[in-house]
């Protein structure tokens, strides 16, 4: 009897696992089915053997209902010859094929949106890859012109595209929100209108209201007529090109990439609209008000090599400046740690929480009031020969923050500031607004919102854009001599829907030499604003509508210079600046 019992168990066990096994074939035959569009008798032969199909694999089984769906349809096919309709392999006519397979591409568009849009929902396109090893070209460079004016290097205003996906912080809010919170360089009036005008599109859809609600990956554009400050008009000298590097001195005055304000009057657009150099790889950087040696590579690799050469301290600066008062003799080492007050600013100080940071001095001159110094940075920290010749107690003649007075009386010498980092932001910012050079700090307007209403006056000559909609430029762009003016009819006739056509940089440029020639016995400024007057204005733009005085020397130059770049088989100098002679004085 017990056997019996025991035979019996076994018997239900087997009918169990027998059962189980039947559910998870039919499963799997549906599965089967429909991702590989089997045909319904192929299936029911399938089912019937589905017993041997329980130890096969998968890949098995595919194989198989592969193999009987192929002999199926050549059976049918040599029996069709009366039919002369060609028909698929599950007896579809081609037409009816066609459908099927748009119908897949339709489940499949909805299948990336990841789930079916409900009756009014808004449809957001995936976010498109860029490409990070794209550079600026040719329909970069031509998006405008320069010319040259007083000394000064000027760019034709024209309009461009701010873009940005929509940041994590803006999901749920209108756009309307997001512009009052984030974009304040603008009045909402602005906005307003920019609209009307299909100036502000999502998803390259012109938006006609602000309290749209913003959803992950939306894309945001902002077509504005932009305007770039003058730089100094002295020529950009390439210094070497060999093929691998290219090496320039550098004018003061000029960012080396487009940021802020700046985007044509920079060295990588210089150099690829008047040299042809582009696709370049920036190697180091100088401060915008910094002159001298600049290096760039030619392809990835020598970039990389540098880079190594970078990291393992292999690479030796030299530096020149002028300092105030009379700078100690011998060698004078500076090692205090670096830290950084404001990212967006760059604005740092000597803390102990810094980076390790040592730089090395030597006077090299002094005529009395002040002195020539030769700077070794053998760290590379943001603003490093600045901050530690400000502890020192040296800092550099004309430094327009490290000499300002919002560090105190002394001006943090041996790193005594004696308020808070916003504290000193803010009374730096004051400084320099009352003095009308807030421009000297390269400052975006998220960080002086509030204290001033912005382009209502002329004191503000650096105004940011990057305030605007914006995003980096091609994370890492010559000259059709146009530039990007607009008549009113025109703006009219082509609102936004693309960049506006341009008048020839060399029709301006007469029309300004003959306003010049007719006005030749009214005075400097009168003559200027004629030659102001001679351009197109942008209904919308707050530029159009300013007189901003041009910059002088000073304003454009900072008395630090990059002198020597060497490496362990290569050295690259440039000449001694005029101001690090021993007898120049100050005017």
């Amino acid at each position: 009897m017990a056997w019996f019992m025991c035979v019996k168990g076994k018997v239900a066990s087997l009918n169990a696992l027998l059962c189980v096994g039947k559910r998870e074939n039919n499963h799997f035959l549906r599965q089967l089915y429909r991702n590989t569009n089997v045909s319904v008798k192929t299936l029911g032969r399938l089912r019937t053997t589905q017993v041997s199909f329980i130890n096969f694999s998968k890949q098995q089984c595919y194989t198989a209902a592969r193999a009987m769906e192929t002999k199926d349809a050549s059976v049918e096919e040599d029996s069709c010859d009366t039919d002369s309709t060609v028909r698929t392999n599950r007896g579809k006519r081609k037409n009816e094929e066609t459908d099927e397979a748009a119908k897949q591409g339709n489940r499949k568009k909805h299948k990336k949106s990841g789930r079916q849009l409900r009756p009014g929902e808004r449809y957001v396109p995936p976010p498109q890859k860029r490409n990070p090893g794209v550079s600026f070209s040719q329909e970069h460079f031509a998006e405008t012109s320069y010319y040259f004016e007083g000394g000064l290097r000027k760019v034709y205003p024209y309009y461009f595209d701010f873009t940005t996906y929509c940041k994590g912080r803006w999901i749920g809010k209108t756009l309307l929100e997001v512009f009052k919170s984030e974009f304040r360089a603008e009045s909402m009036d602005y906005y307003n209108k920019a609209i009307r005008e299909g100036r502000i599109k999502l998803n390259e859809t012109p938006v006609d209201d602000l309290n749209i609600i913003l959803k992950n990956n939306d894309l945001m554009r902002n077509t504005v007529h932009r305007h770039e400050p003058p730089v100094s008009g002295k020529p950009l000298e390439v210094l070497v090109d060999d093929g691998e590097v290219v090496v320039v001195d550098k004018p003061a005055s000029l960012p080396v990439h487009p940021c802020g304000r700046y985007r044509h009057n920079t060295v990588i657009f210089i150099l690829g609209k008047e040299k042809g150099l582009s696709g370049l790889h920036t190697v180091h950087r100088l401060d915008r008000l910094t002159s001298g040696v600049l290096l760039f590579a030619r392809t990835l690799e020598v970039s990389k090599k540098l880079d190594a050469m970078v990291r393992e301290r292999q690479l030796e600066k030299e530096y020149v400046c002028r300092v105030e008062g009379e700078f100690p003799e011998g060698e004078v080492v500076c090692e205090e740690p670096i830290l950084v007050v404001s990212f967006r600013v760059g604005l740092c100080r000597v803390d102990p929480k810094g980076k390790e940071s040592r730089t090395v001095f030597q006077r090299l001159s002094y005529n009395g009031c002040s002195s020539v110094v030769r700077c070794l940075p053998l760290t590379g920290r943001t603003h490093q020969i600045r901050v530690h010749l400000q502890f020192l107690g040296f800092p550099i003649l004309n430094d327009p923050i490290y000499g300002s007075s919002a560090w105190g009386p002394n001006r943090a010498k041996g790193g005594l500031v004696g308020i808070s980092d916003e504290e000193l932001l803010e009374a730096l910012i004051e400084e320099h607004r009352s003095k009308e050079s807030l421009h000297l700090l390269d400052l975006p307007d998220e960080e002086v919102s509030g204290k001033q209403e912005p382009k209502k006056e002329c004191s503000d000559g650096a105004q940011e854009h990057n305030d605007q909609i914006t995003a980096p430029e091609s994370s890492g762009v010559a000259c059709d001599d146009n530039s990007c003016e607009l008549t009113q009819e025109e703006v009219k006739a082509e609102g936004s829907q693309e960049l506006h056509k341009s008048t020839s940089a060399a029709e301006i440029k007469g029309e300004m030499n003959g306003a010049h020639k007719e006005k030749d016995s009214v005075s400097d400024e009168a003559s200027k604003t004629a030659k102001l007057n001679a351009f197109v204005r942008d209904n919308l733009c707050g530029e159009c509508k300013i007189v901003r005085p041009d910059p002088v020397e000073k304003d454009l130059i900072m008395y630090l210079h990059a002198l020597r770049y060497k490496g362990p088989d290569f050295e690259y100098s440039t000449q001694m600046p005029d101001w690090a002679k021993e007898d120049w004085l100050q005017d």
